[in-house]
């Protein structure tokens, strides 16, 4: 999409990292500070310079045309000549009877579009003529490399004069531009050298954060730095440690918990077996549920546990996951495109694969399951032709405990824990859950994992 206000278009080619903002905020004034000086030193030293330089050429042959209209003659002339070329730094030739055919300069208007400084050079020579010899004159400064060719019309002749070209112009132009481009190219590269590293330091602690959201390990992150950077890696560094601490004394708490619901159920589950009786059938159901809802439960408080992060196959979990469920009796198409290798907790992720496919399989007659990359993440869908879930329902079936079959009947719809412990275990993970509408006229799932 192109842009059409000037804000959307100035948004659009500025630079959006901070390295490139940092280079654009040093540079500006430099480019703005480059200019005036360019514009200050182009207009009042480099004009006054080649004004006086071009006067003092013009001087000179002024000098000599008046020497020769006053001292007449071919012994006097060749005097002038001599003097001209050694204190003067001029080589003279009359053309005797010659005329003038045409006046100004060799090429002005070429000069005007192609090479301004060089025009105003030879503008500044032209009228300096005008001023100080007062007679037709003709300026090539083309035809020769290293000389500029003033020819000047007199009563006997054109007279031809050869001036070097270090008498217009003036070096300490090529020296200031060399020195400013140069400096200003140095300070670029120093300053790009700083902002990256300062940059560098911004990026470990967005790469250390992200890793974190995923649920990978960062043992070797370290404050570094600006002093403000620095704070903000300290301040994530202590909260990785408080969340790591709150994790492992809920992992602690509940592996404590488990043990002390288990036991008992493990006891009355051993009297009801030395009894006898119908009731006792339907106590030994009871607690056999009450078992299942204790380790649902458990499941899903227990998150990521103690399990660790270490490159696993999705592709070769998603096989072990309907293979599984196709061994209990479910329909399920498998298609997977190629082997996925991704830093994974496995039983959590086959958890989560379990609880999506096994929903799918309990409500749909047939389901599809496929497996592929998307960019930079691995997808799993899984498409079933059931009933589905309306849309305004699609986000409630993620909360704990939640279920949209009325009854609490285990049996028929599990304790509401499924879809929440999957989406628990894909945001671990950083990747999500989506529900949407599936081809096969029922619900799809899709779980997204990054790389």
């Amino acid at each position: 999409m192109i842009p059409t206000s000037p804000l959307a278009l100035l948004k659009a080619v500025l630079p959006r990292g901070l390295l490139g903002r940092s280079l654009l905020i040093l540079v500006t004034p430099l480019i703005l500070l480059q200019l005036v000086s360019a514009y200050v030193f182009f207009g009042t030293h480099w004009d006054v310079v080649t004004r006086r330089l071009a006067t003092g050429l013009a001087g000179d042959i002024g000098a000599v045309t008046d020497m020769m209209r006053l001292f007449p003659g071919p012994a006097n002339r060749a005097t002038i000549f001599a003097v001209a070329a050694t204190a003067m730094d001029l080589q003279l030739t009359l053309r005797e009877g010659d005329i003038l055919e045409k006046t100004g300069m060799l090429g002005a208007a070429s000069k005007l579009t192609n090479n301004l400084t060089g025009f105003s050079l030879e503008y500044n020579l032209l009228g300096a003529l005008a001023e100080r010899v007062g007679r037709p004159v003709f300026i090539d400064a083309q035809s020769r490399e290293r000389e500029v060719v003033v020819e000047v019309q007199l009563e006997d002749g054109v007279l031809e004069v050869s001036a070097s070209r270090k008498r217009l112009y003036s070096p300490t132009t090529t020296i200031f531009v060399l020195w400013m481009v140069g400096t200003s190219l140095l300070l670029f590269g120093i300053a790009t050298i700083f902002m990256r590293n300062q940059v560098r330091a911004v990026r470990r602690l967005a790469a250390a954060a992200d890793s974190f959201g995923k649920g990978r390990d960062v043992p070797n992150f370290k404050p570094e730095g600006a002093a403000e950077v620095r704070q903000a890696a300290s301040a994530f560094a202590r909260m990785r440690d408080r969340i790591m601490r709150q994790v492992d004394q809920r992992t602690e708490m509940l592996a404590g918990v488990s043990h002390d619901l288990r036991t008992p159920l493990t006891r009355m589950k051993l009297q009801l077996s030395m009894m006898s009786g119908e009731e006792t059938e339907e106590l030994l159901q009871d607690v056999a549920d009450m078992e299942r809802m204790v380790e649902g439960y458990l499941a899903f408080a227990r998150g990521e546990g103690s399990e660790k992060m270490e490159p696993t196959d999705l592709v070769a979990l998603v096989e072990d996951v309907v293979g599984k469920l196709r061994r209990d009796g479910g329909v399920i198409d498998l298609h997977c495109e190629e082997d996925l290798l991704l830093p994974l907790r496995p039983h959590a992720v086959s958890r989560c694969l379990t609880n999506l496919v096994a929903n799918a399989v309990r409500y749909g007659g047939h389901v599809a399951v496929r497996a592929g990359r998307r960019g930079d993440t691995a997808e799993v869908i899984i498409d079933d032709d059931g009933p589905g879930i309306p849309h305004d329902k699609r986000d409630d079936v993620f909360k704990a405990f939640l279920r949209l079959e009325g009854s609490r009947n285990p049996a028929t719809g599990g304790v509401g824990l499924g879809l929440t412990i999957a989406r628990d275990v894909a945001r671990s993970h950083g990747g999500n859950v989506l529900l949407e509408d599936s081809p096969l006229g029922g619900l799809r799932a899709r779980l997204r994992l990054p790389f």
